[in-house]
């Protein structure tokens, strides 16, 4: 049975190695079958075959028939998709359940005591890092702005401004509750004046003719970002942290001499 690779990838999906999903494909089309034919059929290795085989029914892809020879029923798909669904949500359920424990318990205050000791023993030139991919970059911003005391000034373009107003907002929300100033500049074009009127009851948003992408947080400490958003693929962006007042002050100076230059919102 010739089985086309793109379909064999999505059942990766359901949790499947390749094997495996050969194999369940490979009976679903049969109903029924013995080991020895389903290892014909999906060019498996016989070697190889009862392991999957007890993998699967494990997994409760398939069930086993009693008597000689051993045969094998395969499971319907809807109902495999049933069972993964729940499982996947009390194996959800259950992380979360233990996360806010956690939350709750000595350990947390630990792991914090053993940071904040270790943050104090290094050297603030080295606190610098690299962050890999816009989902990774989205949720380091959103940690380092919500922890600004005082000010913090965001250059974007507009495409990614539009990305970031669904995290922006509710952190932007609780820094004004501690008067921090914050300030945003992008380009403001009809396209996204609906995402910048909603910014602006807690921010300044003001527009630039520069297209760039940095964050400085209340002027010591700046994460900028290295390409441009509009044609590097999301995975492959890429950004720098760096927590030194020399390096993020620079940064700050030069955002706020430009600044008096933009047109308001």
């Amino acid at each position: 049975m010739i089985v086309q690779k793109s379909f064999i990838t999505k059942l990766r999906d359901l949790g499947l190695n390749t094997y495996e999903s050969k194999l369940w494909t490979a009976l679903l089309s049969r109903g029924s079958s013995t080991a020895g034919e389903l290892s014909d059929i999906a060019s498996v290795p016989r070697s190889r075959t009862y392991d999957v085989l007890e993998s699967l029914e494990k997994k409760g892809f398939i069930l086993r028939k009693l008597g000689k020879p051993i045969k094998y029923l395969a499971v319907s798909p809807e109902e495999v998709i049933d069972r993964i669904k729940t499982k996947v949500m009390s194996e959800t359920d259950h992380q979360l359940k233990a996360i806010d424990d956690m939350k709750q318990s000595d350990i947390l205050e630990e792991l914090s005591l053993l940071y904040s000791q270790g943050v104090e023993l290094i050297d603030p030139s080295h606190l610098r890092g690299s962050i890999t991919g816009r989902d990774n970059l989205h949720n380091h911003i959103e940690s380092r702005i919500g922890k600004a005391e005082n000010t913090v000034s965001l250059l974007t373009t507009p495409e990614g401004l539009v990305r970031k107003a669904e995290f922006l907002l509710p952190v932007l929300k609780k820094l004004s509750k501690k008067n921090v100033a914050v300030r945003i500049a992008t380009q403001i074009t009809s396209d996204i004046q609906s995402t910048v009127d909603s910014l602006s009851a807690y921010a300044d948003v003001r527009h630039t003719s520069v297209r760039g992408r940095f964050c400085i947080i209340d002027g010591s400490e700046v994460t900028f970002m290295l390409l441009d958003d509009k044609i590097v693929h999301p995975s492959y962006d890429v950004g720098v942290w760096v927590n030194t007042e020399f390096f993020a002050s620079a940064f700050e100076d030069a955002f706020s001499s430009k600044w008096e230059k933009m047109k308001k919102n």
